[in-house]
């Protein structure tokens, strides 16, 4: 009944490739000349930051990068990203992000759990979504990554937290600032509600675009201050220069 539903509802309703709109035969969600031009992160890449190697190709060694050797120590176990934020694949970002293309969080989703496989590996207690301030949220309506987390539980079984982090200071748009002023934007702007959730689990903290990394990396200082035991980053897009 669910498939024949399902078929019914895709009659009505076609799937439509996220990118460029054009309809489908079944739900990937991206055609394939869409496909073909989304860059997905894969290996070599650094096995802490999960930044892809240029020039090498064909290596099984883990390596760091030369910005994760400086590190001396490290906030996350690791980060990882599923694909490179650009020009092609900003525009479905955006639109789940902004204009409530919010069906996106499926596809999304899927790719998390590929990219996050180093991740799940080494084992992972909890899914946590980037929190929203109340404000933003209201006129926004959803938080794009509690949709990602709460996707994400469903196809790896690993329990979603999508209240015990809040933001609790509003800040304004990081897009506006570069540098050491995102860090100055978000500093003390999130907290934990109900730290007992937290204590001793392994945390996989997820949002849609790492771009410098200042939001996260807040959001991991009062995780670990509240006792998680790890605390790793996944998203669906990075912002890197290749």
């Amino acid at each position: 009944m669910k498939n024949f539903l399902q078929k019914v509802l895709n009659f009505l309703l076609p799937p439509r490739c996220i990118c460029c709109g054009k309809i489908l035969d079944n739900e990937n969600s991206l055609c394939p000349e869409c496909f073909q031009r989304i860059t997905f992160i894969s290996e070599p890449y650094c096995s802490h930051c999960g930044i892809p190697f240029a020039d090498i190709e064909n290596i099984n060694v883990k390596m760091l990068c030369p910005n994760c050797i400086k590190e001396k120590k490290h906030l996350f176990r690791m980060e990882r990203s599923a694909i490179k934020y650009d020009a092609v694949s900003k525009k479905t970002i955006l639109a789940f992000k902004f204009m409530d293309k919010t069906e996106n969080a499926k596809i999304f989703a899927k790719w998390l759990k590929i990219a996050g496989k180093d991740i799940f590996t080494l084992g992972a207690d909890v899914l946590i979504p980037v929190p929203l301030h109340y404000r933003r949220l209201i006129k926004r309506r959803y938080n794009q990554s509690a949709l990602l987390t709460l996707e994400l539980s469903k196809l790896t079984k690993i329990p979603a937290d999508v209240f015990s982090l809040i933001k609790f200071k509003p800040t304004k748009p990081q897009v506006r600032f570069t540098g050491k002023a995102r860090r100055k934007n978000v500093k003390g702007a999130f907290k934990i509600k109900t730290p007992e959730r937290i204590k001793g689990k392994r945390v996989v903290l997820i949002d849609d675009v790492l771009t410098t990394g200042s939001t996260v990396r807040e959001c991991a200082k009062v995780l670990l201050s509240a006792g998680a035991a790890s605390v790793d980053v996944l998203t669906v897009a990075r912002v890197y220069r290749s």
